[in-house]
């Protein structure tokens, strides 16, 4: 574990707290989200600019690794042991639940198509107008499935995964990134 100094930044959660993690991955999606708003202002004023450029590239960068990670640590190890952990009256609200995150995957992804391919153009200093319906319907559909694991899902996860379950979960997310959760 990382060793934090008084007056210092706390060191990120890495692979041995996997819950930690995707709660702080959640904070790198709103800061995307952010940087693709102000992306859409910039560009009807200064075109597809350096800035717009290297944003542009930090944005799909982000999108199409840490996050499409992300997702697949909760499709493939943190809903399954969820599942798998469900007890009595849980049951009903953990497959919903699940089902709706999933859902809300799906339409990520859909909403997330079109702009990657804009974004491209941008990154290779094309011309491009960003629909800004288009960013905040992302951004705002990003901002309710975000509260709607902070809320519900981590808090369920931690009350009912167990602790060697987590351990597995941590070494899965820690592999699919090539031996650095962080």
């Amino acid at each position: 574990m990382a060793v934090s100094f008084p007056g210092g930044p706390a060191p990120a959660p890495g692979a041995d707290d996997p819950l930690a993690l995707l709660s702080a991955c959640h904070g790198r999606i709103a800061r995307q989200c952010a940087t693709l708003m102000r992306l859409a202002a910039h560009l009807p004023v200064h075109g597809s600019d350096a800035a717009a450029q290297t944003a542009a590239a930090a944005v799909i960068r982000y999108f199409d690794t840490a996050a499409a990670h992300h997702h697949e640590d909760e499709e493939e190890d943190l809903f399954p042991a969820l599942l798998e952990s469900m007890a009595g009256s849980d049951a009903g609200c953990l497959h919903a639940l699940v089902k709706g995150l999933l859902a809300d995957h799906r339409r990520l992804a859909a909403l997330w198509s079109p702009l990657r391919q804009g974004l491209s153009e941008v990154a290779a200093g094309r011309p491009w107008a960003l629909p800004l319906a288009q960013a905040e319907a992302f951004t705002e559909a990003y901002a309710a499935h975000i509260r709607r694991e902070e809320d519900e899902l981590l808090p369920m996860a931690a009350r009912l995964i167990s602790d060697d379950a987590l351990t597995d979960i941590g070494l899965a997310m820690n592999a699919r990134r090539g031996g650095d959760a962080s």
